[in-house]
């Protein structure tokens, strides 16, 4: 049983906070997702000036997910910056291997340890905590390879505790689900290109404006295989609902809509 005690929640903030003052001075990559938003968060309050978030402005980032980044930004006393990355260049990356996400991550690490150099930083860090270890995470080798701090992890916090952390702080992702970008979507051997990319963006947000607060559409040629939650099934199946999703969806290019009622699953594709 995973321990989660208010307690326990107290030591490990200790400790995180501890392991942000040894570093110093840090750029955070921060996604906009709850766990670099804690990372940031609590960084700035250790650090001050002398921690920045950098997000990666890139094809694969979903507009919402970007504009979410910058609007949570602007709410804490952080310094944040966004850079633009390519990684849809690079055809390894492209292609769609297995590793997809090991090229990804050496495109924003390469990028962010360029300007650590350039401005004297001594580490970079990420959001990766102990609940992450139980997924395909290629990424993983590209930060062993540039050095990337995980404080989350050092600290032991698992997922559990990352929410229950930031609900303490007051940060209002606390309950954000969990986002990965739209090449995820894609069964691996899929080439990706940027008219796909934008196609599921599209689709995802047409099934957001209908009142859904997570979902992947999953990307099958001219079907969009649409996955929520267990809990939104039946809501995201009443007649009206329904109607506004397969629109939306048909109108991003898709010719075929359906819902998976298996439910939304993490690296759905990854099995």
């Amino acid at each position: 049983m995973i321990d989660t005690t208010p307690e326990t929640l107290e030591i490990k903030e200790a400790q995180l906070r501890a392991i942000f003052r040894e570093l110093g001075s840090c750029i955070v990559a921060f996604s906009g997702g709850v766990d670099s938003a804690l990372v940031l968060h609590v960084a700035a309050q250790e650090l001050g000036e002398r921690a920045v978030g950098i997000t990666a402005r890139s094809e694969s980032l979903a507009e919402r997910e970007y504009a979410g980044a910058v609007q949570f930004a602007g709410t804490i006393e952080a310094r944040h910056e966004v850079v633009e990355t390519r990684e849809l260049h690079d055809p390894s990356y492209a292609a769609n291997p297995v590793n997809r996400c090991y090229f990804c991550k050496s495109e924003l690490y390469g990028r962010l340890a360029e300007i650590a150099r350039e401005r004297g930083i001594p580490h970079i860090v990420d959001g990766y905590n102990r609940d992450d270890e139980g997924d395909w995470r290629p990424g993983r080798q590209a930060a062993r390879e540039h050095a990337v701090r995980s404080p989350l992890y050092e600290a032991g916090l698992r997922k559990a505790d990352v929410r229950a952390l930031a609900r303490k702080l007051g940060l209002e992702v606390w309950d954000k689900p969990a986002l990965a970008c739209l090449s995820s979507r894609f069964p691996y051997g899929t080439p990706i290109t940027l008219e796909l990319l934008r196609q599921v963006d599209r689709a995802e947000q047409a099934v957001h404006d209908a009142g859904l607060r997570a979902c992947r559409v999953r990307h099958h040629g001219e079907i969009a295989r649409i996955e929520v939650p267990p809990d939104e099934i039946a809501a995201a199946a009443e007649p009206e609902r329904r109607a506004r999703i397969v629109e939306g969806v048909r109108a991003a290019g898709y010719r075929y809509v359906t819902l998976d009622l298996g439910g939304y699953v993490s690296g759905g594709f990854n099995p």
